[in-house]
């Protein structure tokens, strides 16, 4: 079972105890108005069973690990990652916050755990994340990460009728925050 740390966080792999709370941020249409249209429970289930098997890098999975205090246990939220190209070692980031954990600087420092993870595990070279284009907390995060917008992708996703334009980031291993 994977686990990293920093000052306040531990993100840990998925166990089959999470499912509220993998839920209630899959289910929550505030949290996902930039991400998703709601989605029937089995859905989300079938979401959550795929990412709590055993994960291995390059699966053709997502790598979805808890982000928790380390003080007191309580679930902040999601972060993940996910392996685009083994031979362009090249991987996909993402995070997913419950709203009480929101502006406290969470997702950066998970963020940056998982980066310099997978930079020493994995010898990853590029990492992508994609936001929507009205998504500024998002889009703070991984500018602070020292991700750098490389593109709009418009009119690129579809949440229930509405088109949303996507933002394109990238951040090359040598050029990350620590």
């Amino acid at each position: 079972m994977l686990a990293l740390y920093t000052d306040r966080l531990k993100l840990r792999s998925l166990r089959d105890s999470d499912w509220e709370h993998f839920y209630a941020l899959h289910s929550d249409p505030d949290i996902n108005l930039y991400v998703r249209s709601p989605e029937p429970e089995d859905v989300i289930r079938n979401k959550f069973i795929q990412r709590a098997d055993t994960w291995f890098y390059g699966s053709g999975e997502w790598l979805t690990l808890v982000i928790e205090t380390v003080n007191t246990g309580q679930f902040v939220g999601l972060t993940g990652l996910y392996c685009q190209s083994i031979e362009e070692q090249r991987a996909e980031v993402g995070y997913l916050l419950a709203k009480q954990s929101h502006g406290k600087g969470y997702a950066t420092e998970s963020l940056k755990a998982v980066i310099d993870w997978a930079c020493l595990s994995f010898n990853v070279h590029k990492f992508i994340a994609h936001c929507a284009k009205d998504n500024k907390a998002s889009a703070r995060v991984l500018e602070k990460c020292g991700f750098q917008l490389e593109g709009l992708l418009r009119q690129h996703v579809k949440i229930g009728d509405h088109w949303i334009d996507d933002c394109a980031y990238g951040l090359l291993s040598d050029e990350r925050q620590r």
